[in-house]
Order: C-alpha cells, then sequence, then structure tokens
C-alpha cells in the first residue's frame, strides 16, 4: 500500500484548482501593478534621473559600500557564533534538573529577550561610559537578545522531540549529558534549523541599528552616500538589494545544510536495517 501524499489537507478539486489558479494571478498581478506605480513615483520624483545612479560607478562610492557590507558581516558573524553558543548554554540551563542552574537561566533568558534590541545597544554604549566600544556595544547587544530567542528555540527543539526517545535512551542506561548530545540534540536540529537561520537573517538585518552608536556599517553608508550625492532613494534601494542577496545567500545555505542532514539519516537508516534484520531472524 502506497503512503498518503498529503496529511494536512485534501488535494483540491477542479474548482479549488481553477479558483487557486485566478487567485495566483491576480496577486501577480497586483504586485506588477505596485512596482510599476513605485516606478512611475519614483520617475515623477526625478530619482531615475542618470545623475542620481552615475555615482554608483564611482570606485569610491564602491569601496564605501564595500566597506559598509564588510563590517555589517563582521558584526553579524560575531554576533551570531556568539549568540548561537549563549542560546545553547541557557538552553541548556533551563533544561537543568537543578534549580539552582534552571531558575537563573530562565530569568537571564526572559529579561533578555523582554528587552527592545535597541534600548540593549544603547544602554551598552552609554552605561558603560564608553568602556565598551562601538563595535562591541553593537556586538553584545545583539548577542543578548538573540541568544536568548535562540536559548528559547532550542529548549523548545529538544521538548519537541518524542517522550519516547528520552525513555529509549534511559533504559540503555545513558544518563542525562549523554542522552542530550547523542539522542536528542541530533534529531532537534533538524527541525530547528529553519528557526535557527530565520533568526540569523534577523540578526544580520538588526545590526544595521548600529548606526544609533555611530558604527558605520552597509546602511550608515548608504544613508551617508544619499546624503552627500542627494540621491537618498536610489541609496536605500542598492543597500536593500545588497541585503536581500546575502539573506537569500544564506536561505540557500540553511536549504543545502537540511537535505545533507536528511541524506544523513536516510544513509544512517539504510545502513542499520539490514542488522535489524538478522537481529529479527
Amino acid at each position: 500500500m502506497s503512503a498518503p501524499t498529503s496529511v494536512l489537507y485534501d488535494l483540491p478539486g477542479p474548482k479549488a484548482v481553477r479558483r487557486n489558479r485566478v487567485i495566483g494571478v491576480v496577486g501577480v498581478l497586483l504586485v506588477i501593478g505596485l512596482v510599476a506605480f513605485f516606478v512611475y513615483r519614483m520617475g515623477e520624483a526625478g530619482q531615475l534621473t542618470a545623475a542620481r545612479w552615475t555615482p554608483f560607478l564611482y570606485s569610491d562610492i564602491q569601496n564605501a559600500l564595500l566597506d559598509g557590507l564588510l563590517a555589517t558581516l563582521q558584526v553579524a558573524a560575531i554576533a551570531g557564533a556568539l549568540a548561537l553558543a549563549f542560546g545553547v548554554v541557557f538552553a541548556a540551563g533551563q533544561l537543568s534538573d537543578h534549580r539552582v542552574l534552571r531558575w537563573p537561566s530562565v530569568a537571564v533568558v526572559q529579561l533578555f529577550r523582554g528587552l527592545p534590541l535597541l534600548l540593549l545597544i544603547f544602554a551598552l554604549f552609554f552605561a558603560s561610559g564608553g568602556a565598551i566600544t562601538v563595535f562591541w556595544s553593537l556586538v553584545l547587544g545583539l548577542v543578548l537578545y538573540n541568544g536568548s530567542v535562540l536559548a528559547e528555540v532550542f529548549r523548545a527543539g529538544v521538548l519537541a522531540v518524542p517522550r519516547g526517545q528520552w525513555e529509549a535512551a534511559s533504559a540503555l542506561g545513558l544518563r542525562k549529558t549523554a542522552t542530550m548530545r547523542l539522542v536528542l540534540v541530533p534529531q532537534a536540529v533538524r527541525s530547528m534549523l529553519p528557526v535557527i537561520v530565520a533568526q540569523l537573517v534577523v540578526l544580520l538585518k538588526d545590526s544595521a541599528l548600529g548606526f544609533i552608536v555611530g558604527y558605520t556599517e552597509l546602511l550608515r553608508q548608504g544613508r551617508l552616500i544619499g546624503t552627500n550625492f542627494f540621491n537618498v532613494i536610489p541609496s536605500l534601494l542598492v543597500v536593500a538589494v545588497i541585503y536581500i542577496v546575502i539573506n537569500f545567500l544564506l536561505g540557500l545555505l540553511a536549504t543545502y545544510l537540511e537535505r545533507r542532514l536528511s541524506r544523513s539519516k536516510r544513509s544512517s537508516a539504510d545502513t542499520h536495517a539490514p542488522e535489524v534484520e538478522l537481529e529479527q531472524r
């Protein structure tokens, strides 16, 4: 017997297929209309003239955008790595059986997850009296906020693993640390990966908040170029395209990792299948 192809909803009938196609066509036409209206308004405002876009052909402007991009990627890379470590540590603390570890971890995660990121960056820079540099104020703000969100993602991902996996590991005599490391976390990572990547994309975009403490990242470079050449809208559009390309590449990396994990899981299952059959005989 073949496996069912859909478990969430029934396959659409002929009427539903026609209705979905009509809705799809109308949606595409609406998007095209909005883009055309936006381009028309830009043309009326004189934002499409050659003088507005020519500065992006200058090597100095390209180098300034490249410097801003590298500054954004540097902040995002360091903050992303530290936020992942922060999330793992405090997720483990929240899952601990010891109250002395669990309650402080819960308090830290709830505190930093509830504070606005803008306030965190602002407070780290000005409350330290300059002891924390602009760069590290931005990095630490991103780590505290996004790390707290990731801690909740990790905790929920581990708890989502079926209870039978915990019980099977306990029956084999594994301690809780070994159960986490060998059984629960590898299964939870596959389901958490899309959410983790989505949060890293948020972190990358949040790095643009560095402007409040004077950090010159990509968006700030775009605004400076727009102010100097009186082409704010084209500058912001160029910056937006760069952000979209980076996040698209990050999404492709996540898809690649997800498929690779799925393939390794199937390979592992195929490898162990004959052993199970032999044991059953």
